[in-house]
């Protein structure tokens, strides 16, 4: 299953999470909730919040973080 990346145009953490996915050669499937009702719903869904950037991957979600973060959850889950 791909990682998914819910995003919002114009949000510096979004830019930040897909610099760090590209910089690791990680593929992705990025979603702009801004741009897709029902991805935003989904994204609330599964997070709990409306804050991007949210990231799904198998039964793994990381809402609301940082390029720190995120990199940590790479590490955790074996993906860098």
């Amino acid at each position: 299953m791909p990682l998914i990346l819910y995003i919002k145009t114009g949000c510096p953490w979004c830019v930040e999470a897909e610099e760090v996915l590209q910089r690791n050669g990680i593929s992705y499937d990025r979603i702009d909730v801004l741009r897709d009702k029902k991805a935003f719903q989904r994204m609330r869904e599964i997070s709990g919040q409306s804050k991007a950037p949210v990231l799904e991957w198998e039964d793994h979600i990381l809402s609301d973080f940082g390029g720190d973060e995120l990199t940590v959850f790479l590490q955790d889950n074996h993906l860098k």
